[in-house]
Formats: C-alpha cells, structure tokens, sequence
C-alpha cells in the first residue's frame, strides 16, 4: 500500500513537472514570434546578456539579439 501511495506521488510530480516545461517552451516560442522588443542596457544586463553598443543589440542572455536603446 506504501508503494502504491509513492509511485503515485512520483507520476503527479512527473506530470506536474512536464505541465511546467510545456508552459516555459509555449512562453519562451510566443516571444520569438512577437515583433523584437527593445530594452535597456541594464535589463539586458539583467537577463545575462551583455549589451553590444557599437551594434546595438544584447548579445547573450535572455533578450539576445534584441535591440538595445
């Protein structure tokens, strides 16, 4: 009986789990497609980017390839 009670909390956590994941690709897919945001040199920064001046983009992180103002 314990192990039936364990194996069913591992598959609602697995379950719960891919639930997220599926959530954070249909996100991170919605912004790609959205027109190219602009953001500031620190939220580039933020993100884990390093924003590139010369080009005017962020380089890196979560806002890469997007322009920098």
């Amino acid at each position: 009986m314990r192990i039936r009670r364990i194996l069913a909390a591992v598959i609602a956590t697995a379950a719960l789990a891919g639930l997220g994941l599926t959530g954070a690709a249909t996100a991170t897919a919605a912004t790609a497609q959205g027109a190219p945001s602009v953001v500031s040199p620190s939220e580039c920064k933020q993100g884990g980017g390093m924003p590139d001046l010369t080009d005017n983009v962020c380089k890196g992180g979560t806002h890469n390839g997007e322009q920098v103002d």
